[in-house]
Formats: structure tokens, sequence, C-alpha cells
């Protein structure tokens, strides 16, 4: 039998899901704005509402059967600015630029690694869309560019509150490593967990969660509200790790079969 194939999206504009895609766009540019001001905060604050901008308007566009072509390269752009340019200069203005007081070329290492991540994330953003309708979607190949900026704003948020004692001067070289690090998982080749319920093949059963991570949901939140800047960090670290780690495990499950 012949494939299934997905009917293609309307070319029409539609007004509900791209003002949730303007909203993580103005968010974002208000980071970088913030950024500039020295409120790192609120900066990275700002990215995370992108962030839940982000998942909205494709949620709602789904809900409300408004899904279109302008939608999905709308969302693509305001994301590179949510998720790529802001991050980068969020992190290069509170840490990456003290670099320059290790050196000359210490500091066009700081600026040269935020670029690096706004390219990585363009990059990104750019092999999702060419590879959305034919990957599992219970998986991102690569760390997802809104999970790589909430582990890069996570801990500028941890850390510039003042409340763990160091500045972004005196992390300037970890600000490196987290940097760096979150632009090379973008664009590795490694799973990452989508929290998406079953294969695309599923259709919409796929966004379908077991009821127990349901019920963990208040659970998590109450934990957040607690100290939210460390925990989002922390559990941004775990992400992270979760990638390599299953990579790591699965190449040694592979040697023993293939001996």
């Amino acid at each position: 039998m012949d494939p299934i194939t997905p009917p293609p999206r309307s070319r029409t504009i539609y007004l509900l899901p791209n003002l949730f895609t303007t909203a993580g766009l103005f968010s974002g540019f208000y980071a970088i704005i913030a950024a500039a001001n020295g409120d790192f905060v609120n900066a990275s604050i700002a990215v995370f509402v992108a962030a839940v901008m982000d998942g909205l308007d494709g949620r709602v566009a789904r809900l409300t059967g408004t899904s279109s072509e302008f939608g999905v390269q709308y969302d693509s752009l305001a994301d590179l600015v949510s998720f790529g340019m802001a991050p980068a200069l969020v992190m290069y203005h509170w840490s990456l630029s003290e670099l320059k007081y290790d050196g000359e070329l210490v500091g066009r290492l700081g600026w040269a690694v935020a670029f690096l991540y706004a390219a990585c994330a363009a990059l990104r953003l750019a092999r999702f869309n060419t590879q959305v309708a034919v990957v599992d979607k219970r998986w991102f190949v690569g760390l997802a560019s809104p999970a790589a900026a909430g582990l890069m704003m996570s801990f500028v948020w941890a850390f510039a509150d003042g409340t763990l004692g160091w500045n972004g001067n005196e992390l300037r070289f970890v600000a490196l490593a987290v940097t760096l690090v979150a632009a090379l998982l973008m664009v590795s080749r490694i799973r990452f967990w989508s929290f998406k319920g079953g294969a695309a093949k599923q259709g919409a059963r796929s966004d379908r969660v077991p009821f127990l991570v349901l019920a963990l949901v208040p659970i998590a939140i109450a934990i957040a509200v607690i100290d939210l800047p460390r925990v989002l960090f922390v559990v941004g670290i775990l992400y992270a790790l979760s990638g390599p780690v299953m990579w790591g495990v699965q190449r040694l499950r592979n040697k023993p079969e293939a001996a």
C-alpha cells in the first residue's frame, strides 16, 4: 500500500498562532536589550518566556487547525532570535566579555564562542526544518535550541541574582565551557528525548503522555517554586547530560553484540 502523506500546509496567514510567535520574538528581543543594559536576571527570564510562547504557538495552530507554511517559517526565524542570538548575547554581556581582561587573544575567544553558539542554533533549526517529516517524534537529533537556550539562561540566572556569591567575571571560563558545550550538542547527532508520546506515524496520538507524567507535574512545580533559578539550572544540566549518557550506554551495549 502507498504510504499516507500528510496534507500540504495551507498558505494562509493566521493571526492567533502568529501572535504567540510574535510574543516569543519580542521576548527574545527584550532579552538582548535587557542584557545590554546589565539587567541579566530579566534577560534570562525573557528567554524562558520565549520558550513558553514557542511551545504554545504550535499547539494552538494544531488545536485550531490554523497551521500554515508561513507560520512554520516565521516560527523558525523567531526561534533564531530567541534561542540563538539572545542567549549568545546575554552570555557575552554577562560573562564572556570579561575574557578581554585575560588578554587580547582570550578576549577574541569569548566573542568567537558566542558567535559559534548563534551559528550552531541556526544550523540546528535549519536541520530540524528539513528533517521534521522523516524523524521519529520521540527524539530530537541534537539538543533542541530551546533546551540549549534554557541551559545557558538558567546558568546566567542562577548566578546573576547574587544568591550564590559568584559573578560573571569569576565564572567567565565556566561560561565559556557551557556555551561551547551547548553549541556543539545542538549540531551533534546525539538523540535527546522530546517528551512526545509516540512515533510520527501515530499522528495526534503521539502527543499523549502517560498519566504518571501528568501527576508528577504539580510536584515538579512545587519543587521549582522553592528556588526556581537553581532548579532550572539543575534540570538543564540533567537534560543536556541525558543524551550523551544514553549514547554512551548504547555504544557499550553494541560492543558485546559486535564482538
